[in-house]
């Protein structure tokens, strides 16, 4: 019976060591989601600030796939919606592909091909910090740059503020 014993523990000890391994390897797959604020829009026909005569928020959630602790490819979906006058609606949607690079001391870059429901396309540069690193789960901040072309308006440049979780 301790013949028994003793391979169930050495089989279960293996079993977890492995599961711990697994979890350390590459490639590695997270999911996050979070709360988008653009704070000011930038263009020939002029500055648009949100909370000035309108709010425009997005709820963005996407997956990354890290192929190393330095490099990985992020897919990010963005619903946006707008409330003005009284109302509000879902304004645009957003498929952000992109390429991620960790650059050391919880920093992120992270560089989206960009195309909207809207007509538009373009780019965004984000620079993301993770501000509380849990167990399972971790806080990050990040700073988008949306720079947007194209559907008959002028080229624009976005600040925004988005924070969220990931897991």
């Amino acid at each position: 019976m301790k013949i028994f014993y003793t391979i169930m523990l050495l089989y279960i000890s293996a079993f977890s060591y492995a599961q711990n391994s697994v979890l350390q390897n590459y490639p590695k797959i997270s999911g996050y989601v979070g709360i988008l604020h653009p704070i000011a829009t930038f263009s020939n026909a002029g500055t648009e600030t949100n909370f000035n005569h309108h709010y425009i928020v997005g709820m963005p959630v996407g997956i990354n796939i890290w192929k190393s602790q330095r490099i990985g490819f992020s897919a990010e979906f963005v619903p946006t919606i707008r409330a003005e006058n009284g109302t509000s609606k879902m304004a645009n949607f957003t498929f952000h592909p992109g390429l991620l690079i960790a650059v050391g001391s919880g920093f992120t870059i992270a560089g989206r091909a960009a195309f909207e429901t809207s007509g538009r396309y373009g780019v965004t540069p984000v620079l993301n910090k993770v501000i509380i690193k849990g167990k399972s789960s971790s806080m990050f901040a990040a700073v988008p740059m949306p720079l947007r072309f194209g559907n008959d308006k002028p080229t624009s440049f976005t600040i925004g503020f988005q924070f969220g979780i990931a897991f």
